[in-house]
Formats: structure tokens, C-alpha cells, sequence
């Protein structure tokens, strides 16, 4: 207790201490120094003089670019159709999955064209043995018309010498028919003396009658000598047809022999046609059972996907889009004022408003070869009286650096905002 009351009365003494003393003024002073006065009026200045020279650097860096809001994201958009017709068996993606370059999308039936190979590798298999057969008839042919050729010759040196020993003969049988005549003119002429001396019987009858036959005799020899000597000539008429034969057959022969190994070898020629057409077939037919595989041809994004397992298809139907990530380019429409400094070849910086503004480097390419508006379906007629003049665009390609886009994230249609750099 004796300390609670000593406390108190501490406490009472403090008190009395605090009315006691003189009371103060709290209100703050607002005398200012001129040293804090020209502080102010400086830093004034300085944000004034900060915020011209940040406006003239904006005003004297839009002189050096042009921009527009006017542009967007571009590529090619890859239509997957089927190039061969059949049922579908298996589909191995969906909407919106990214694939690669190569990668198995879908499959068709591949029996039927299995099937077709076959058939053209068996053709193949008969051309190349007709072509065969044909090619070794090439050299038999052209042995057989140098043989033909060379015995063609005999046949005529043959047939000649024939005539010559026809003609030989021919004057044998008039050298007979002469000596016939001689015989038969001495035995007609000892008929003429036998006649007086057998009628006064200085010879006897009988040598009469042995010189009338032996002139009877020697007329048939000369009649049979004469007909010898016509049947000779014919032999000799007969000899000289079987030379011209013997001729035209090797003049037939020479001409001939060369030509039917033309023919021949154009028999080789059309045989290995046919190996070509047959292998054209089995070419044919192997891009017909690849086709069965439908593959991505570049990298992107499935979208519109339209097939399904089990569904035919016929050629040429669209199954699928591919968007694809690499190849892109901007397209930007620019005021035809914009254009005056343009150039194939500046740089190009551009924002995308769907990744928060981030920026990408690029390069001027293309300017296109006319106005947005003389390009649509309907294209305005100045002609009617109406004009009004209108500030055009133009379509100008803008190419993506490399390597700019390595992680994929532009999609053809974004939007974005380039700035050429015209200095």
C-alpha cells in the first residue's frame, strides 16, 4: 500500500509540472526560405522541360517509322484432301494437336491397292521376258539373212553355170542334127544311084532295100537330132527362168535380210516400250498403296478435322487443315501516304497484341501490285460521278527474322502493330 501511495503522488507531481509550464503552438510553419522556393521552381522546370523533350523525341521518331494497326499474322494454310479413294482404318490425330513434318495423320484400306501392285509387277515380269525372247530373235534373224543372202548367191551361180551347160547342150544336139542331115542326105543319095542299077538287077534287091531303110533310118535320126536340139533350147529357156528366180530371190534377199532384222529389233524396241509402260504401271501403283498414308506435309496445327475411321472417301476430299508455326509473315495494310519512303529491305519492328505486346524483328519484302479495294470481289467504279476520294491501303509483306520465332507462339491472324524503319 505505501508504495501504491507513493506512486499516486508521483504521478499527481507530474501533472501539476504540465499545467504549470507555458503552452505551445502547434501549427506548423509555412514561412518559407528562398533557397527551398528555387528548389521548387527548378524541379518544376525540369518535369516541364522533360516532358517537351520527351514529346519531341516521339514527334522526331515518328518521322524516322511508319506503323499501322492495320496488319496481322499470315501463312499458308495446308488443306489435307486424299489423293487415292477408299475406307478410312485409322485416324491417329485430333483438333487442335500440333504434329510434325511427316507424321502419320490417317490411314486408307491399302488391300485393293496391294493387290493392283501385283497385277502390274506380274506385267512387268511378262514384258521383260517377251522383251527377252524378242532381243536374242535379233542375231538369229540377222544370221538367217546373211545366210539367205549367201545361199540366195549360190542358188544363182548355180542356176547360171546350169544355162551355160544347157547352152553346151544345145550345141551338141545341132552338131548331132548336122551330122543326122549328112547321114540322111548319103543315104538318100544312095537310094537315088541304087534305084536305076536295081531295075536293070545290077545290084540285088535286097542292098535296095538296105539302102531305102538306112535313109528311112538316118531321116528319124535327123528328125529326133532336130527335136533333141528344140527340147535343149527349152532346158536352156527353163536354166535362164531359174537364173532370173535365183536372181530376184537374192536381190530379195539383200533387201529383205537387213529389214527383217529392222523388224526384229523394232520387235525388241516395242517389247522394251512394254517393260516401260509395265514399270510406269508398277510405279503408278506403288504411289497408289503409299498414298493409303496420309502424312502431314509441315508442321502445325490440326483444325477442321473432317474424316473419321470407317468413313470413304473419294479423291481429293478434304479431310484436314494444317495451321502451320514456321513460314509465317505479317501482312500489313499501309496508307498509300505511308509508302512514299518505303523500301524493300528495311528493318521492321512489330508487336503482338495476344502475347502483351511483345515485340518482333522483321524485314520489309514485298509491296503489293495494287489497293485492297481494287482487289475485292467488287471493286469500286470511279466512273458513275459519285467519287470521293478515299485514302487507300496497301497490302505489304513483311518477312519474320530467324530465329525470332523459334518457340512458336505467333498464329497466322493475330494481330500486330509494325513500325518500318524508313531512315
Amino acid at each position: 500500500m505505501a508504495d501504491s501511495d507513493q506512486q499516486q503522488a508521483g504521478n499527481q507531481q507530474q501533472d501539476n509540472n504540465q499545467a504549470d509550464a507555458p503552452k505551445q503552438d502547434n501549427k506548423p510553419d509555412v514561412t518559407e526560405t528562398p533557397p527551398a522556393k528555387a528548389r521548387r521552381k527548378f524541379i518544376i522546370i525540369a518535369v516541364v522541360l522533360l516532358l517537351v523533350l520527351t514529346a519531341g523525341f516521339f514527334y522526331w521518331r515518328s518521322t524516322y517509322t511508319e506503323d499501322t494497326d492495320d496488319a496481322q499474322v499470315d501463312g499458308d494454310l495446308y488443306q489435307v484432301s486424299a489423293r487415292v479413294s477408299g475406307q478410312v482404318i485409322k485416324v491417329n490425330v485430333t483438333d487442335n494437336q500440333k504434329v510434325n513434318a511427316g507424321d502419320l495423320i490417317a490411314e486408307i484400306d491399302p488391300r485393293d491397292y496391294q493387290v493392283a501392285l501385283e497385277q502390274a509387277e506380274a506385267q512387268l515380269a511378262n514384258a521383260k521376258a517377251s522383251y527377252t525372247q524378242a532381243n536374242a530373235n535379233v542375231p538369229i534373224t540377222s544370221v538367217q539373212s546373211r545366210t539367205q543372202v549367201s545361199t540366195s548367191g549360190s542358188d544363182v551361180a548355180t542356176a547360171e553355170a546350169a544355162v551355160a551347160q544347157q547352152q553346151k547342150n544345145v550345141a551338141a544336139a545341132q552338131a548331132r542334127v548336122e551330122q543326122a542331115k549328112a547321114n540322111a542326105l548319103k543315104a538318100q543319095l544312095d537310094v537315088e544311084r541304087y534305084t536305076p542299077l536295081v531295075a536293070k538287077d545290077v545290084i540285088s534287091k535286097q542292098q535296095f532295100d538296105q539302102a531305102v531303110a538306112q535313109a528311112s533310118a538316118t531321116n528319124a535320126a535327123l528328125l529326133e537330132a532336130q527335136q533333141n536340139v528344140i527340147a535343149q533350147q527349152a532346158g536352156v529357156t527353163q536354166a535362164q527362168s531359174k537364173v532370173a528366180s535365183a536372181r530376184s530371190d537374192a536381190q530379195q534377199a539383200r533387201e529383205n535380210g537387213p529389214k527383217l532384222v529392222q523388224v526384229q529389233q523394232a520387235r525388241a524396241q516395242a517389247a522394251n516400250a512394254d517393260i516401260m509402260t509395265a514399270q510406269a504401271k508398277v510405279d503408278q501403283a506403288k504411289l497408289n498403296l503409299s498414298y493409303c498414308h496420309i502424312t502431314a506435309p509441315t508442321t502445325g496445327i490440326i483444325n477442321r478435322k473432317n474424316v473419321s475411321t470407317g468413313q470413304n472417301i473419294s479423291i481429293g476430299q478434304n479431310m484436314l487443315t494444317i495451321i502451320p508455326l514456321d513460314n509465317l509473315w505479317i501482312t500489313a495494310n499501309f496508307k498509300e501516304t505511308q509508302l512514299e519512303k518505303m523500301k524493300v529491305g528495311q528493318a521492321v519492328t512489330f508487336s503482338v497484341d495476344a502475347l502483351g505486346g511483345r515485340k518482333y524483328k522483321g524485314r520489309l519484302t514485298q509491296v503489293g501490285g495494287a489497293t485492297g479495294s481494287r482487289l475485292s470481289l467488287f471493286p469500286p467504279e470511279n466512273a458513275t460521278g459519285n467519287y470521293v476520294k478515299v485514302v487507300q491501303r496497301i497490302p505489304v509483306r513483311i518477312d519474320i527474322d530467324k530465329g525470332e520465332n523459334d518457340d512458336h507462339l505467333l498464329r497466322p491472324g493475330y494481330s500486330v502493330v509494325p513500325d518500318v524503319d524508313i531512315k
